[in-house]
């Protein structure tokens, strides 16, 4: 393993975006988008899409506590109450989009994710998905994912799952730490996760993710070390190995610790170096950014095929271009433009009942905006892009200091074609390395309070 430099560290580690979509959502200008003119991109794209299909992603936004380290949109109850009214206003919202249409959508991937997908009951998901059917078409081998909290998440819930096709399924462990638990406030034993495990495996699930975190408060590389050793025993088909994301200006629950309380930048490197050599060492390819899988998983082989897609939901094997955001805070997108849903169930559910789309802003991308996209999703997804499309809109490599100074420190090559390619030590600095290939984030002086570090 290549030792990396505290002052290497130190230099890269900038705010700066998570680079799920481009342009990121604070970089939305309201000025590209009217409504009108959504409904009419996603209605073209959606007739348009009857080959490749469409992808569905679900937001069920309810957990019974708070993770502290979440930066989702969440709403945190113990009143169950509240499943049936909100399904009933996911269903409502499809179908108003199929109505706009004019057609049932053709769809490849459906996605459910929170929150706390596995907070609703097996009879409420049930009548979800077979009510998402009724105004769709469920290509065949289309994929079916679902995110889980294994403290939430019940055998029944798992047959009924699998019964309507699911083979996916993500946990969110973080850490197994009891003490790096309890200052996160998710608290969730081995044995828990064995067994859901144990039944997804029974029923038919093939690909199974784990979520882990790195830099959260507490953190040691005894730790990290402790929590990825268990879960090389349960060997899961793909982990997320992701940074934390402080970002206390825009979660107040990241306020229940102190910046005090996480490790450097230099240490939360240590805990990355760590945690990739124990999941190399156990047969984990590196994929993409931040994420690993088994040779046999179907995202690692859409990798080496050079296939892999990346997108609001994540990684993804599906290269499907376009993506309907059900619920509150789902963005959907085009290809060529974002629309987000009203960020509170109350305003979401408002707009439902008054038989609206529940649209609260968006942004409709220009060429150079698609040409930037193009290039930090091969960035993102392969680790390589090639940079003439966007000479005209950045400092060619010759003249850009950013760029030979990452040359020098060894995180890129570029070749005489202009491929730009991220090397084994680039790999993590990737968010750095699209900085600086964005024109926008370019001329964006100041980040802070808009973004995390990217270390």
């Amino acid at each position: 393993m290549m030792a990396v430099s505290s002052s290497l560290i130190q230099k890269y580690n900038i705010p700066g975006p998570r680079y799920t979509s481009y342009p990121p959502v604070p970089e939305w200008n309201p000025d590209t988008y009217s409504e009108s003119a959504w409904i009419e991109n996603f209605t073209e794209a959606i007739k348009n899409s009857r080959q490749q299909g469409i992808s569905i992603y679900i937001h069920l936004p309810y957990c019974e506590s708070l993770c502290t380290y979440c930066g989702c949109n969440t709403r945190i109850t113990k009143n169950h109450q509240v499943e049936t009214p909100y399904i009933e206003s996911l269903l409502q919202e499809w179908k108003m989009i199929c109505i706009k249409a004019g057609a049932k959508p053709y769809i490849r991937e459906i996605h459910l994710g929170g929150g706390t997908p596995t907070f609703f009951s097996s009879q409420n998901l049930e009548k979800l998905i077979q009510g998402i059917l009724e105004n769709g078409v469920l290509l065949p081998g289309a994929g079916m994912a679902i995110e889980g909290h294994p403290n939430y998440t019940t055998e029944e819930q798992i047959i009924m799952l699998a019964s309507l096709g699911f083979k996916r399924i993500s946990f969110g462990i973080q850490d197994f730490d009891p003490i790096v638990q309890k200052a996160v406030n998710r608290i969730q034993s081995p044995e828990q996760v064995r067994k859901v495990l144990s039944w997804s495996r029974k029923y038919g699930f093939d690909s199974i993710n784990f979520d882990l975190i790195y830099g959260l408060p507490f953190q040691t590389v005894e730790s990290i070390e402790h929590t990825i050793q268990l879960v090389r025993e349960m060997k899961p088909d793909r982990i997320a190995f992701y940074s934390y994301a402080h970002v206390p200006w825009i979660k107040p629950g990241q306020r229940s610790f102190s910046e005090k309380d996480l490790p450097s930048g230099t240490e939360k490197r240590a805990l990355y170096d760590r945690g990739l050599e124990l999941l190399s060492e156990a047969g984990y390819k590196e994929i993409g950014f931040d994420h690993f899988a088994l040779e046999n998983d179907e995202l690692f082989k859409a990798f080496e095929k050079g296939t892999m897609h990346r997108n609001f939901m994540g990684y993804t094997d599906n290269n499907s271009k376009t993506v309907i955001g059900l619920g509150v805070s789902a963005i959907s997108d085009t290809g060529n433009c974002f629309s987000q849903n009203h960020k509170t169930v109350e305003e979401y559910k408002e707009a439902i009942l008054l038989n609206q789309l529940p649209l609260l802003k968006g942004h409709g991308l220009n060429e150079v905006e698609l040409i930037t996209r193009t290039a930090i999703t091969d960035l993102m997804c392969r680790h390589k892009t090639d940079l003439k499309p966007l000479i005209p809109y950045i400092l060619h490599p010759t003249e850009s200091l950013i760029l030979k100074d990452m040359q020098k420190d060894g995180l890129i090559t570029i070749s005489e074609e202009l491929i730009l390619s991220a090397t084994k030590l680039g790999r993590p600095f990737l968010r750095n390395i699209c900085i600086a290939i964005d024109p926008a984030m370019l001329k964006k002086i100041d980040r802070k309070g808009i973004y995390s570090g990217t270390i």
